[in-house]
């Protein structure tokens, strides 16, 4: 309503002032006006890079920050700590050092304690931890770029990021090298211990994060909320889901009885909940505990809940279960676009229904997966969605439907991996349709013994008439208009990589600057399958054969074989199904 009243307000015509109106104008100075004017407004550019964070685009984050830097000049420590922030969160630690330096450099935008956090959480997460102590004591010494001061929140991050990584063993020399800046406001603090817990179950030791309470409670420490949630996942990550019903419990007790609201549970306590129901695949307890959610007023369910409880529905068989919360998450989403759910929900959706053969449900979050969900489907979800849409169609027994499916697969992505459920359903299809329908129909090698050795069937290397490494391309341009690849020889005779008309790229360079090296080399004794399965899988336009002498192989080839003389070779099955 507030909207709709300014905007009534706004679409009231202003009167303006006539161009000789006497109203006095206040004389406007070059030099001082223009010094804001020229600011450049980096917060989009900011907001751009978050939001290519999110998606790990880091190329392109790199390449529009360049465009910036050309157009803009020197950015600021704003702009470039979200840069960093980048680097780390897509794991290129080597990228991230590079920009800290620049921006530490004299003629750099500067750094501040947000770019040392963000350094520092990167070296820990790539377990650089070295490089990270040695920046922790350039802080420490005063002579860091910026001058910052050694803070709790820098050493709580590495700490963090240590943690996080499962080194304990670092986590803890860490924590005895700046321990006392931690403990300067008294006792070893609550935070500490929440860390380490997450450290052991990260580790791969949940028992030992419960058998730190105990300590803790020596210490005169209370528990709160983040302890209590750490000690629930601990409890299921050991299977002990009756213990951390009762740390549930005891969180709900404990707040009434002193009347603190921050101790009652949260959101991530009955996510963590739902997943260890989910894994145990009870189904009872399960729903309980989502209907408990469900009727907290003191949170909010977001979308990870939500998925969280979808997903432990469907391990427990409950598919009816599933789509009924899923179709709460799409009712609610209209209201609220954080709540839209991501491809990783239509997929869980989707590989339940399938192994169903329930098509038409398929069928439907198949085509509502696009305009429906929320962030980026990438490549692997595209394929394995059309191989669910498949394998479904199978289920359903709908063969012509499937075939259609698989038709378009074959087109859109020219290969299917067989290990994956999309390519077993293309094996159980193929071998339901049998020769008559199939696309996938083997060519054979009937002119030839896949055992025999290769050499009977080479063409000898002259034949392939190889040219010299040397030589420019301006002068053999021609050669490649004819040819799809030519073996490349130093001036010994010795073949020393395949040159290809695509990397044929600059007249006046030599062919050995844009050849493959080294080239694939077979023996003379290798078998006609061997090489035919070489080909195929690498997809190679052709293989060197060189001949096998003794112990070891001569460095001078003499044979090749290429991807034309395979499809010679072949045989279409059909043709010799007719033939008997």
């Amino acid at each position: 309503m507030n909207r709709i009243s300014a905007a009534s307000t706004l679409s009231t015509p202003l009167r303006l002032l006539p161009s000789s109106c006497s109203v006095p104008t206040r004389r406007r100075y070059p030099g001082r006006a223009n010094h804001h004017s020229k600011r450049p407004n980096l917060k989009p550019l900011t907001s751009r890079i978050v939001l290519l964070t999110r998606r790990r685009q880091l190329d392109q984050i790199v390449e529009e920050v360049e465009a910036a830097k050309r157009r803009y000049g020197r950015l600021n420590t704003i702009v470039m700590n979200s840069v960093l922030e980048a680097c780390v969160h897509c794991g290129d630690v080597d990228l991230a050092l590079r920009m800290f330096n620049e921006m530490g450099e004299p003629g750099g935008c500067g750094v501040d304690s947000i770019t040392y956090a963000t350094i520092l959480k990167g070296l820990g997460k790539a377990r650089r931890i070295d490089e990270a102590f040695q920046i922790m004591e350039s802080i420490e010494q005063g002579t860091a770029a910026g001058n910052p001061k050694l803070s709790s929140s820098l050493v709580y991050g590495l700490l963090d990021s240590l943690i996080n990584a499962g080194d304990l063993r670092r986590a803890n020399g860490l924590l005895a090298r700046y321990g006392t800046l931690l403990l300067e406001h008294g006792g070893p603090s609550i935070l500490i211990y929440n860390l380490l817990m997450k450290g052991y179950i990260n580790s791969g030791s949940p028992q030992a994060a419960v058998v730190l309470l105990d300590e803790m409670l020596r210490l005169g420490l209370e528990p709160d909320r983040p302890t209590y949630n750490t000690l629930i996942h601990a409890c299921i990550k050991c299977g002990d889901l009756d213990a951390a019903m009762t740390f549930l419990k005891e969180m709900k007790e404990k707040a009434e009885e002193l009347y603190d609201d921050s101790l009652l549970p949260d959101v991530i306590t009955y996510t963590t909940l739902v997943k260890g129901f989910g894994d145990a695949k009870d189904l009872v307890s399960l729903q309980e505990i989502y209907l408990e959610m469900k009727l907290c007023d003191s949170f909010f369910i977001d979308r990870t809940a939500f998925t969280a409880v979808v997903d432990a529905l469907l391990k427990c068989g409950s598919t009816s279960g599933a789509l009924c919360v899923f179709g709460e998450i799409l009712k609610r989403s209209g209201d609220n676009a954080d709540l839209r759910p991501k491809p990783h929900l239509y997929m869980s959706m989707m590989r339940a229904f399938a192994v169903q053969g329930d098509y038409g449900m398929v069928r439907n979050l198949y085509l509502r997966l696009w305009p429906d969900s929320s962030g980026r489907i990438s490549k692997a979800v595209q394929q394995e969605a059309d191989n669910l849409l498949m394998e479904a169609a199978l289920n359903a027994g709908q063969l012509d439907e499937a075939l259609g499916i698989l038709t378009s697969i074959v087109r859109r992505w020219k290969a299917i991996p067989w290990t994956t459920s999309g390519g077993m359903a293309a094996v159980r299809l193929e071998a339901l349709l049998g020769f008559s329908k199939s696309i996938l129909r083997p060519h054979l090698l009937s002119k030839v013994i896949p055992g025999e050795p290769v050499d009977s069937i080479m063409i000898p290397f002259e034949a392939t008439r190889p040219l010299l490494g040397t030589l420019q391309l301006k002068n053999v341009v021609m050669r490649f208009y004819k040819e799809q690849v030519v073996p490349i020889i130093d001036e010994w005779g010795s073949c020393i990589g395949l040159l290809h008309r695509e990397d044929c790229n600059n007249l006046d360079a030599p062919l050995v600057s844009m050849m493959r090296s080294p080239p694939p080399c077979v023996s003379t004794t290798t078998s006609i399958g061997r090489v035919v399965d070489l080909v195929l899988e690498k997809k190679h336009k052709m293989v060197i054969v060189i001949h096998c002498c003794g112990s070891g192989y001569s460095s001078k080839a003499v044979g090749a074989f290429t991807r034309a003389q395979l499809y010679r070779l072949f045989e279409p099955e059909q043709k010799l199904l007719w033939w008997m």
